[in-house]
């Protein structure tokens, strides 16, 4: 039986869309309620049963790496005054997982950020979170789709219906229903222009991956926005091969749209338990 237990977080974008909330600080680091977006993106991964995690950094994100680093100062103060509670929370964060980091010295695109991650992956296959999407779901996203691979042996792409004017911005899947919420995936196309979709079901966030990848991203040109494109060398294997899509359960939010970044604020503040009933009352008063 395969089991995942290596997974990739890039995180090296610059965050313009995010600007200028993210001029000074890391996208990823910009908190929902009271959590930094990536820290609810490790968990996901942690909680799935994935134990050594690479985080994709560039210059000026250390920021991320002393998030999931101790805090000695932090912690004796929290003992100090009686905050036990949250000592152990602080504490628990950087028990998450096994996370390494390594830079993306030049932004070439998503394909070269994953191809940095090569002598950590070795022969494993691998599971890939992106950066900009938190995915909050009862059953970890990444959990099934790791399900699926283990299941057929091949990569797999999570990937969910969009309306179609929003294609351009994704990867589109020419997709066959297996049963429940799998798809044989054919072929896929990076941003497409309005007409050459293969359908609206989106390449989202997530996808697990054979460490073969990493040959074919050394041969994939650049692409769409003059970047080497993941989708471009998953294409190849969906081609050669066939990938797996999973239309995973969970509601998505893009940490890089902001209006998904509020979305994904006001529904988090609704399920936090310390906070839950005086938000909501709050919005009732509006």
């Amino acid at each position: 039986m395969i089991n995942i237990k290596k997974a990739v977080i890039p995180a090296a974008g610059l965050g313009t869309r995010m600007l200028p909330a993210s001029k000074s600080m890391p996208k990823e680091m910009i908190c929902l309620v009271d959590k930094p977006a990536i820290q609810y993106i490790v968990e996901e991964a942690a909680s799935a049963g994935i134990e050594d995690i690479l985080i994709i950094l560039s210059r000026g994100k250390s920021l991320v790496e002393d998030h999931f680093d101790r805090s000695p100062e932090l912690e004796w103060r929290l003992s100090q005054t009686g905050k036990e509670s949250l000592l152990d929370q602080m504490t628990d964060i950087s028990k998450l997982a096994n996370i390494c980091y390594v830079r993306q010295h030049e932004a070439l695109g998503l394909g070269h950020a994953i191809y940095q991650a090569k002598a950590f992956v070795g022969d494993s296959p691998f599971a890939v979170l992106y950066g900009d999407d938190v995915v909050i779901s009862k059953n970890p996203a990444i959990r099934q789709l790791c399900d699926a691979y283990e299941q057929y042996g091949l990569g797999v792409a999570g990937v969910k219906p969009v309306p179609i004017e929003h294609l351009p911005r994704y990867g589109s899947t020419k997709a066959s229903h297996i049963s429940g919420n799998h798809y044989t995936i054919t072929d896929m196309i990076e941003k497409p222009p309005p007409g050459q979709e293969f359908s609206n079901l989106a390449i989202l966030g997530r996808c697990v991956l054979p460490s073969e990848i990493f040959g074919i991203l050394e041969k994939t040109p650049k692409g769409v926005g003059g970047e080497i494109q993941l989708t471009d060398a998953m294409r190849y294997l969906a081609i050669e091969k066939t990938m797996i899509g999973v239309e995973y359960e969970g509601t998505r939010y893009d940490m890089g749209n902001k209006l998904s970044y509020m979305q994904a604020s006001v529904e988090l503040a609704l399920s936090h338990p310390e906070i839950s009933a005086q938000f909501a009352d709050y919005l009732k008063s509006l």
